[in-house]
């Protein structure tokens, strides 16, 4: 078993790898090809050129209708993935007020709040959003990952199953489980439920990758280097594993990402 350590500390180690990222989210974001906006394979793998044309194309949807959720979600998530959190916030807050009611804004936003270390606002935003009696398993899993932000594993775990309830197998709540039980340095379980989520219907890029790196972090490289040729181009892919045992190499790498915890 891995030892266990703090998100922060842990995802600034992984950063090279471009695995990572994958760990804030319960949803992928909804950018969709549209129109003018030419974006070819799945948005896991998306350019930083093509995040900017995507960001652009949606940005010019949102201005000329600011209250269609569509344009909102997606602008947003472009936004967000291009590293421009702050706006990203803006734009949801704006369509919070002009949908209420609506959990798929309120999740997106919450996260947003989240990336942008407002932990508490993001989670009253979504505890504030969900309807006991109509319970929104995507708002239960963005609820997770803020709570496994804020280092209270037992809680988020707990929120995860509400959404398993509603969802059974739904594999982006799988994942979340499984980056939640990695953070605590259960890797046998981390690897266990990225399995069952990678295995599953209507599974992403992202979750394979995930399960990439969980087989790198125990040294099945050989297992994780044919996932990750498989989602990534193949320099990438060598980059990523190389990274993982050159970290893996060192004595001190998890003491130290437990003392900067």
């Amino acid at each position: 078993m891995l030892p266990s350590f703090r998100r922060p500390a842990f995802l600034a180690l992984l950063l090279p790898l471009a695995l990572a990222a994958a760990g804030c989210a319960s949803n992928r974001p909804v950018i969709t090809t549209h129109g003018d906006v030419s974006v070819t394979g799945s948005i896991d793998r998306m350019s930083d050129s093509q995040i900017a044309a995507a960001a652009t194309a949606w940005g010019g949807r949102y201005d000329a209708d600011p209250k269609n959720r569509v344009n909102i979600l997606n602008y947003a998530a472009a936004l967000r993935l291009g590293g421009r959190t702050d706006q990203a916030v803006a734009v949801l807050e704006k369509g919070m007020v002009n949908t209420p009611n609506d959990a798929e804004i309120s999740a997106a936003y919450g996260k947003a709040l989240a990336a942008n270390g407002n932990f508490d606002q993001a989670l009253n935003v979504i505890r504030r959003t969900q309807r006991p009696d109509r319970p929104d398993w995507k708002l239960y899993s963005a609820e997770g990952a803020i709570l496994d932000q804020q280092g209270n594993p037992a809680e988020a775990r707990a929120a995860y199953q509400k959404a398993l309830q509603i969802a059974p197998g739904e594999p982006s709540i799988l994942n979340n489980l499984a980056l939640s039980y990695l953070l605590a340095g259960d890797i046998a379980n981390a690897e266990k439920t990225l399995r069952d989520a990678a295995a599953r219907p209507g599974a992403t890029s992202r979750i394979r990758q995930n399960l990439a790196l969980v087989l790198g972090l125990q040294g099945k490289f050989k297992e994780a280097d044919a996932i990750a040729r498989q989602e990534l181009d193949p320099a990438q892919a060598e980059a990523n594993v190389a990274y993982l045992k050159s970290m893996l190499s060192q004595a001190n790498t998890w003491k130290e990402a437990r003392r900067q915890g």
